[in-house]
């Protein structure tokens, strides 16, 4: 066959994501990376989360996206075979019947000399290009190429859904815990600002005190409709997802402590990534279809060799189609070689090398940006153990200085105004965890889908029907 043959683009060898060729250590034990681990198939489910396993599910059975990819990658499956077809003679059977008067001045065809007469005709033709220089089976290739980045195209919009929908359950399990940390805090500030009327009726506050508690009760309040409205859109988002409305949505109600850390990271070698991210097979499969092209182009450009033949019959009476010497056949063959064109086949020629180097060009591109996405993945997860753990502390010590507070007030040694500001603190320091764990648990799942979520590893259906169609 003329033009190149494939191989892969050659991209930059890394030992490591990051400046080091490993990951710093995750603060705390909670997490721990491992070079012998591989992404789960059903990743999401390391969390723990009965609630994400059925969002995710559903999901994966109703998501408008996820079914236009596969019906893609079916459309894709049948333009293979039928490309595949055209290696192949083209074979046609013809039939007609005429009834006809000839004038009496021209001579009639017949033997007979007969004026009036009914012509049956049967005909079997065959066409067929024999693929001398390989333009045919380059235009297979280029088809077989793009049912496999169809493939990989089904690969990422699954990856993408599964992502989307953890990270927006995560989201709303972080608001729903947020909110109910402010709602205690409006509660506390109020609480004090009620203690501090108290002490002004007493003549232990002055107005000015209270004014400023009431600044603070306003501003607490004023924090809780935007997280409303951020939670009542994330539920939209996995109405979306699941392919569903926002009114038949069922809105979901997620525990943030109920949900796990996977104990054990997978840490992918970067040579392996190239392997396992759908959107690098999909680029790497356009760079293969653009390859293929170029020795189309080629061979658009030399000989074309074409065969034909046909066998048949002609008779007035179809009893006597095939014989009685009424058999009738054909063979022609034909070569065409372009001359003169301006340099039009030229010029596609050299239009399809600049795709191909296009190609390549954006297959390094992804390569890089899923280089980024794993090592921005890293750094998130090592930035944001070391927040947790800052927040957590936070948090106990809060907890320290009210349980503190609480005692002094039992003991008749405190007042009830600082036992609500430390209440209003811990609060404060619970709805920061809550922000960290959230995070923490984001980038987990940021992890996965930047390793490329472990669809080798997955037998259901849905990769079945992927293998089948790329296979086929």
């Amino acid at each position: 066959m003329v033009g190149p043959d494939y191989h892969r683009p050659a991209v930059a060898s890394s030992a490591g994501y990051l400046d080091g060729d490993k990951p710093g250590a995750l603060a705390g034990d909670a997490q721990r990376f491992s070079n012998t681990v591989d992404v789960p198939a059903h990743w999401w489910t390391e969390f723990g989360s009965p609630q994400i396993d059925r969002l995710v599910q559903q999901a994966l059975e109703r998501n408008p996206d996820l079914a236009s990819a596969r019906a893609a990658l079916r459309a894709a499956r049948s333009t293979l075979t039928a490309q595949r077809g055209t290696l192949f003679p083209q074979v046609d059977l013809g039939a007609s019947a005429s009834r006809q008067r000839n004038s009496v001045t021209l001579a009639s065809p017949l033997n007979s000399n007969a004026e009036d007469y009914t012509l049956y005709t049967g005909q079997l033709n065959i066409a067929y290009t024999p693929d001398v220089f390989g333009g045919i089976r380059r235009q297979i290739e280029t088809v077989a190429a793009q049912a496999e980045n169809q493939k990989f195209a089904v690969e990422a919009a699954y990856l993408t859904l599964t992502s989307n929908v953890v990270v927006a359950a995560i989201q709303v399990a972080s608001l729903q815990a947020q909110i109910q940390a402010n709602e205690a805090i409006v509660k506390a500030d109020q609480d004090a600002l009620d203690a501090l009327n108290l002490q002004k009726r007493l003549g232990e506050a002055s107005g000015a005190d209270v004014v400023a508690q009431e600044a603070t009760v306003a501003q607490a309040k004023a924090a809780l409709p935007p997280l409303l409205k951020q939670l009542g859109q994330q539920q939209h988002l996995l109405a979306q997802l699941t392919g569903t409305t926002p009114s038949e949505f069922a809105k979901v109600s997620i525990d943030l402590d109920a949900i796990r850390l996977p104990r054990e990271l997978p840490l992918t070698l970067p040579a392996k990534l190239v392997e396992q991210r759908p959107d690098i097979r999909a680029a790497e499969a356009n760079v293969h279809a653009a390859s293929a092209q170029v020795g189309v182009a080629i061979a658009n450009r030399l000989p074309n060799i074409s065969l034909s033949g046909a066998l048949g019959g002609t008779s007035t009476d179809i009893g006597t189609l095939l014989s009685n010497g009424n058999v009738l056949w054909a063979v022609t063959g034909g070569v065409t070689q372009p001359l003169f064109d301006a340099g039009t086949l030229r010029e596609k020629q050299h239009a399809s090398e600049a795709q191909l180097d296009q190609a390549k060009e954006q297959y390094r591109s992804t390569v890089l940006s899923a280089f980024q996405n794993v090592a921005d993945a890293l750094l998130a997860l090592g930035q944001d153990s070391d927040a947790l753990i800052a927040a957590t502390n936070s948090q106990e010590a809060a907890l320290k200085s009210l349980n503190i507070a609480r005692m002094k007030v039992q003991q008749g040694e405190g007042n009830i105004a600082a036992l609500l500001l430390a209440q209003q603190a811990y609060q404060q320091a619970r709805s920061a965890t809550v922000q960290a764990q959230a995070a923490r648990y984001s980038d987990t799942a940021g992890l996965f889908q930047a390793l490329g979520g472990g669809w080798w590893r997955r037998e259901d259906a849905d990769l079945a029907a992927v293998h089948t169609a790329a296979s086929d």
